[in-house]
């Protein structure tokens, strides 16, 4: 795994955070070949800079998103990278549609947290634990489940970038683990 997108919709909130916090957690944790983080959005509001609350929200968890220029997402973009990290279904479910041969490799963060914490963390890469996840039995579910969505905070006060980023940053951390951190032999064997 060596390239990451994190989509939303605006490309303004929640992947620029995303992109950021991901971008830190992984810096010095690469087996191989160095991860780079980008982020679009379905809908991105092309050339225009991370909401301001975004921004300060993310430099209290110590992420520089200042610079960020919002990317809509173009064809082949989701297809060229290695894991598309979607931070709400129907983000996922428009990739999956749009382009078909990346729907192997998209996800929604919470999902693929969920699936790589469930077993397919026992696999020895992150490719093949994402390969793993993705063979899961209840992976990728054909209904958009809004407990899987990241809340857009498009709109609302300081506070409410503050527990987005808070939440991120939680399933980032988890997510970074679950990808790189050795698992116990018993979980490889299937023993508990």
């Amino acid at each position: 795994m060596t390239a990451v997108i994190v989509v939303c919709t605006g490309n303004v909130c929640r992947s620029p955070i995303a992109e950021g916090l991901l971008r830190r957690a992984t810096e010095h944790r690469a087996n191989g070949a160095p991860i780079t983080v980008s982020s679009a959005g379905t809908a991105g509001w092309e050339g225009s800079p991370a909401m301001p609350e975004a921004v300060e929200a993310a430099a209290e968890r110590g992420v520089d998103i200042s610079g960020h220029v919002a990317t809509r997402l173009r064809p082949g973009m989701a297809a060229d990278a290695d894991l598309v990290l979607c931070m709400a279904g129907e983000h996922r479910e428009l990739i999956t549609r749009d382009e078909p041969e990346a729907a192997d490799r998209t996800f929604t963060l919470k999902e693929l947290v969920r699936l790589l914490e469930g077993g397919a963390r026992a696999a020895t890469t992150p490719a093949a634990r994402i390969a793993a996840a993705t063979r899961a039995p209840h992976a990728a579910p054909s209904i958009a489940d809004p407990e899987e969505d990241i809340p857009d905070p498009l709109g609302l006060p300081l506070e409410g970038y503050r527990a987005i980023v808070s939440e991120l940053d939680g399933w980032i951390q988890r997510l970074v683990s679950a990808l790189f951190d050795p698992v116990s032999a018993a979980l490889v064997t299937g023993e508990t």
